[in-house]
C-alpha cells in the first residue's frame, strides 16, 4: 500500500514537474484572462483600451509568477491607434490561487509610432504639465519605446517605472525662436532620471550632436546637464542670432565658421521655463567676419577697407546668468594682412567689458593726431582695456602702446558714440614721431584742472588744426568745462622751428575757450604771445603778437622766403561771425608767386626780378577781413614798400573759390603822383620823380589750383589808393 502511495505521489510530482517545465518553456495560449488584463490596464486610465489577440502564459518558477506575453496588440487612445510589438506582464501565482488577478508589472514594446501619440500615452500614465507643453512643441517625429511599469498590491502604478527607446526625425518648435529639426536620440527614463544619448539634430539649421544629456528630477525642478559637439560648419547668420539674441544684437556679422565642444547645465521648472543656464565652450574659430565700416578704423589702419576677419582663433566661452565671458587668441586680418590678437570680452546685460592686446607687425598703424606712424614690419604691442556702456559711450581704463623705445600710456579716457572726448585722467608719452621729433610729455587731471608738462612736444598738428580750423569739427572734446595749465620746455611748431619755455593756461566753457594766455620765445630770443578773452558782450577777442613771424607765415605756400618783421593779429568774434585785422611791418619776401605772375603780365620786369631774386621789402602790411559761414571776405589788404605797393579786396569761399581784385603800382609811380600834389607832395616826398612807368589793375578768380589772372594798365591812381598811401607814409 505504501509503495502504491509513493508511486502515485512520484507520478504526480513528475507530472507537476513536467507541467511546470512545459509551462516554463512553451507556455499555453488562451483568451481566458484577456478581459482581466484589459481591465487592469484600464485602471491606469479609462481612456486607454487594450485590444488583445491570443495571449501566451509562461510559468516563472523562480518567483512563482506567471509571465503573460501578447503579440501585436493595439492600444487605442482616443482617436489614436498605437501599434504595439508585444506586451509582457507578470501575475503572482498566489493571486490566481486566491482567485485574484493582480498584475505585478507591465512591459510594452512598441513598433514605430508617432511621437505625439507616445506623448499622449505618457500623459495618460502621468499627466504632468510638462507633457502638455512638450506635446504643444512637438511638430513631428517617430518613437520606438520599451516601457516597464510596476504595480503595487492594490493595482496602482509605482514610481519606479522605466522607459527606454529611441526617437527619429523629431521636430520641435520652442516659442517660435528655437527650432529643432531631424532630432534623433536614444533615451533611458525612470521616475527621477532622464538620459538622452547619441543626440543628432539641427538647432535653427545649425547641425549639432551630443553624446549624453542627463536630466534629474527633484520635486518640481529638473536639473539638466550635458555636452554638445559641433563639427566644422558655416552657419546662417540670421538663424545664429536668434539663439544668442542678447550677445549679437549690436554686431554686424557677415560670416561665421567654427567647431566647438560645450558643457552646459540649466534648470527647468514645471512650466518648462529655463533658469540658471551655464555654458562652458571651447571654440575653434576658423572664420569670423565683421562689417567694420562704422568703426572708423581707416584713419588708424591705412590698409583697412571694410571687413575685420578673425581666423584660427582658440576661444573659451563661459555663460552664467546672462554674463558672457569670452577669452580668445588668434589672427586678425584687416583686409589681407594678418596680426596676432588676444582678447577677453565680458558682456553683462547691456554692459560690455573688453581687454585686448594686439601685436601689430604686418599692418601699418597711424595715430595721425600725434604724428605717430608704425611702419610695416616693425612690431608694436597695443593693449586696450575698457567697456562699452549702455548708451554706446566707450570707457578706456587703459590704452598703451609699446614699440621699441616708443611708449604711450593713456588712462581713464571716455569717448561718446561720435568718438569725442568726454573725459581723460592721464597721459604719459615718450616717443619719436614720423618727423623724428621726440615727444616727452605728461597730462594729469586733478579735480577739474588738467596739467600738461614735459621736456619736448611737437605741436605742429595742433597749430595746423587751429590755423585751418572748421568750426563744426575743430574740437576733439564733447563738452569741455575745465582749466588747462601748460609748462613745456621745447615746443615744435613745425619740423625745424620750436619755442622755448611755453607756459600759460586755458579755460574752457561749453567746449569753447573763454580765456587763454600763452607766452613763449624762440631760440633767437624773439617772443610770441597769444591771448583769448570773452567779454560781457558775448564777444571772443583773440590777440597774437610775435617779433618772429617767419615760422607762422611760411605755412602759406603762396609766400616764399619771408624774413624779418613783427606780426600783430587782432580778432573779435561773436556767434559765427569774426572781424579781424592782421598787421605785419618791416618785412621782406623773396618770392610771391601770385604777384610775380602779375608783374610779368604787366611787363614790370624789373620789379618781377626783384620779387624772385634777392627779395622785396615792405614797410607795412595790413589786412582787414571777416569770416562768416565759410566765406572769408577781405575788406582791404594793403601793402607798401620801397619797390611796390598793393591795394586789394575780395573773398575766399569755403577754400574752393577765390575772387580778388586790386591795384599794383611801382613805387616810382606812387612818388611821382604824390609829388605832383602842390606843397603836400614836396613835404612828404621831396623833389623825387620817377620814370614814366604805369601801374596795373588786376583780377584773380577761380579754384585755388586753377586761378585765372587778368591785368589792365592804368595811367592814373584811384583816390582811395593815394589816400591809403598817404596815410602810411605819414604814419612812417
Amino acid at each position: 500500500m505504501i509503495k502504491k502511495i509513493i508511486k502515485s505521489l512520484s507520478i504526480l510530482i513528475l507530472i507537476i514537474i513536467l507541467a511546470a517545465l512545459y509551462l516554463s518553456v512553451f507556455g499555453i495560449q488562451t483568451k481566458k484572462f484577456n478581459n482581466e488584463i484589459t481591465k487592469s490596464v484600464s485602471k491606469i486610465n479609462k481612456k486607454i483600451y487594450l485590444s488583445l489577440n491570443d495571449v501566451k502564459y509562461k510559468l516563472n518558477p523562480y518567483n512563482f509568477t506567471i509571465n503573460i506575453i501578447t503579440i501585436n496588440p493595439q492600444i487605442l487612445l482616443g482617436n489614436s491607434k498605437l501599434e504595439i510589438k508585444e506586451i509582457k506582464t507578470n501575475i503572482a501565482l498566489r493571486s490566481l490561487i486566491n482567485d485574484k488577478f493582480l498584475i505585478d508589472d507591465l512591459q510594452i514594446i512598441t513598433k514605430k509610432i508617432k511621437l505625439n501619440d507616445a506623448i499622449k500615452l505618457a500623459r495618460s500614465l502621468k499627466n504632468y504639465p510638462q507633457f502638455f507643453i512638450l506635446d504643444a512643441m512637438t511638430k513631428g517625429g517617430f518613437i520606438n519605446a520599451n516601457i516597464i511599469i510596476k504595480f503595487d498590491e492594490y493595482g496602482k502604478i509605482k514610481e519606479n517605472y522605466r522607459i527606454k527607446g529611441f526617437v527619429k526625425k523629431a521636430k520641435l518648435n520652442i516659442l517660435n525662436k528655437i527650432k529643432l529639426n531631424n532630432f534623433n536620440f536614444e533615451f533611458d527614463i525612470d521616475s527621477n532620471n532622464f538620459l538622452l544619448k547619441e543626440i543628432n539634430t539641427e538647432l535653427n539649421n545649425i547641425k549639432i550632436k551630443s553624446p549624453l544629456i542627463k536630466i534629474k528630477k527633484n520635486k518640481d525642478l529638473y536639473f539638466v546637464n550635458g555636452e554638445i559637439l559641433n563639427d566644422n560648419w558655416e552657419f546662417d547668420i540670421q538663424e545664429f542670432k536668434t539663439i544668442f539674441i542678447n550677445l549679437f544684437n549690436n554686431i554686424n556679422i557677415k560670416k561665421i565658421e567654427f567647431s566647438s565642444a560645450s558643457n552646459f547645465s540649466f534648470n527647468l521648472d514645471k512650466k518648462l521655463k529655463l533658469n540658471d543656464l551655464q555654458v562652458e565652450t571651447i571654440v575653434n574659430l576658423k572664420h569670423f567676419i565683421l562689417n567694420g565700416k562704422h568703426l572708423n578704423l581707416k584713419s588708424y589702419f591705412p590698409n583697412f577697407v571694410e571687413e575685420i576677419k578673425f581666423e584660427n582663433n582658440k576661444i573659451n566661452i563661459n555663460y552664467n546668468k546672462n554674463i558672457f565671458d569670452i577669452k580668445g587668441n588668434g589672427n586678425i586680418l584687416l583686409e589681407d594682412k594678418s596680426d596676432n590678437l588676444f582678447y577677453q570680452i565680458i558682456k553683462n546685460n547691456n554692459n560690455l567689458i573688453f581687454d585686448s592686446q594686439i601685436n601689430i607687425k604686418n599692418n601699418p598703424f597711424i595715430l595721425d593726431f600725434i604724428n605717430y606712424e608704425k611702419k610695416e614690419g616693425s612690431s608694436s604691442l597695443v593693449s586696450i582695456k575698457g567697456n562699452l556702456q549702455k548708451n554706446n559711450d566707450i570707457r578706456f581704463d587703459l590704452i598703451s602702446l609699446n614699440e621699441n623705445d616708443n611708449k604711450i600710456l593713456i588712462k581713464g579716457l571716455d569717448l561718446n558714440r561720435n568718438f569725442k572726448i568726454i573725459d581723460i585722467q592721464a597721459v604719459n608719452a615718450n616717443y619719436k614721431n614720423n618727423k623724428n621729433i621726440l615727444n616727452k610729455i605728461n597730462l594729469k587731471k586733478k579735480k577739474k584742472i588738467f596739467f600738461i608738462s614735459g621736456e619736448s612736444f611737437d605741436a605742429s598738428k595742433i597749430v595746423d588744426k587751429i590755423m585751418d580750423s572748421n568750426e563744426k569739427s575743430s574740437s576733439i572734446f564733447h563738452n569741455l568745462n575745465s582749466k588747462i595749465n601748460i609748462q613745456i620746455n621745447k615746443t615744435y611748431i613745425d619740423e625745424i622751428n620750436y619755442m622755448n619755455d611755453l607756459s600759460g593756461n586755458l579755460k574752457f566753457h561749453n567746449n569753447k575757450i573763454n580765456n587763454l594766455k600763452l607766452e613763449s620765445s624762440f631760440p633767437n630770443n624773439k617772443i610770441i604771445n597769444l591771448s583769448i578773452k570773452s567779454n560781457k558782450n558775448m564777444e571772443t577777442i583773440t590777440k597774437l603778437f610775435t617779433s618772429y613771424p617767419k615760422p607762422l607765415i611760411k605755412r602759406y605756400n603762396f609766400i616764399k622766403g619771408f624774413e624779418d618783421g613783427n606780426l600783430d593779429f587782432h580778432s573779435t568774434k561773436r556767434g559765427n561771425v569774426s572781424n579781424s585785422v592782421l598787421i605785419i611791418d618791416n618785412f621782406k619776401v623773396k618770392e610771391v608767386p601770385m604777384f610775380a605772375k602779375l608783374l610779368s603780365l604787366a611787363s614790370l620786369q624789373g620789379i618781377a626780378d626783384t620779387l624772385t631774386g634777392e627779395g622785396i621789402r615792405f614797410t607795412d602790411f595790413e589786412m582787414s577781413f571777416s569770416n562768416r559761414k565759410g566765406i572769408l571776405t577781405i575788406e582791404e589788404m594793403y601793402a607798401i614798400g620801397p619797390a611796390v605797393s598793393i591795394l586789394m579786396d575780395g573773398y575766399l569761399e569755403n577754400k574752393q573759390l577765390i575772387s580778388l581784385r586790386g591795384t599794383l603800382v611801382p613805387a616810382t609811380t606812387i612818388n611821382r603822383s604824390i609829388a605832383s600834389i602842390p606843397l603836400l607832395g614836396k613835404i612828404l616826398i621831396g623833389e623825387k620823380t620817377g620814370e614814366g612807368v604805369f601801374g596795373v589793375s588786376f583780377k584773380i578768380k577761380g579754384p585755388p589750383k586753377n586761378l585765372k589772372t587778368t591785368v589792365n594798365p592804368i595811367k592814373t591812381l584811384t583816390p582811395r589808393f593815394i589816400t591809403r598811401t598817404l596815410e602810411k607814409i605819414k604814419k612812417n
